[in-house]
């Protein structure tokens, strides 16, 4: 690598972190209010998006209960379902499934994050964290997520039951 490539990579390097301090500088320059207003804009718009997926799967899975989740833990949707099966000439098995995903409350650490818990016939099959500051928030990219995440459940799903 000669010089002139090494100095651009140098300048790269700057602006990289004169960019990093400029975000920092913005994210403690938000009120609490802004903070607040912008988590309840997106816990809003995200859970929407997580109602909707999971009514869908509901509608291509009958026997699924939805569930709105509002209350301390956060928003968002879980549905579930309880199967009884056979197994072996025993008595029927009581089989539990579930798929749960929810935006937390704001906590100091000024974040926006996504959970998912998914649970096939007793066994958990899917645990999701993702989070982003709020000032680098990029809600296309939750929704993106909650997709897969819900399409990966139901592939899941769908090849177990």
């Amino acid at each position: 690598m000669n010089f002139d490539q090494r100095l651009e990579r140098a300048i790269e390097r700057g602006q990289q972190q004169r960019s990093f301090a400029e975000r920092e500088r913005a994210e403690l320059a938000m009120t609490e209010e802004e903070c607040k207003n912008l988590h309840s804009k997106a816990r809003l718009e995200l859970s929407e998006n997580i109602e909707s997926c999971l009514k869908k799967l509901v509608e291509h899975f009958p026997g699924f209960d939805f569930e709105s989740i509002v209350g301390v833990e956060g928003w968002g949707a879980r549905i579930s379902r309880n199967d009884l099966a056979p197994r072996d000439g025993k008595p029927l098995n009581k089989y539990y499934s579930q798929l749960e995903m929810l935006v937390p409350p704001l906590t100091s650490g000024r974040i926006v994050e996504l959970i998912a818990r998914g649970t096939i016939w007793n066994k958990e099959v899917l645990s999701r964290t993702h989070y982003h500051q709020l000032t680098q928030l990029e809600i296309n990219g939750f929704r993106d997520l909650i997709d897969q995440w819900v399409l990966e459940y139901a592939e899941k799903f769908s090849a177990r039951a």
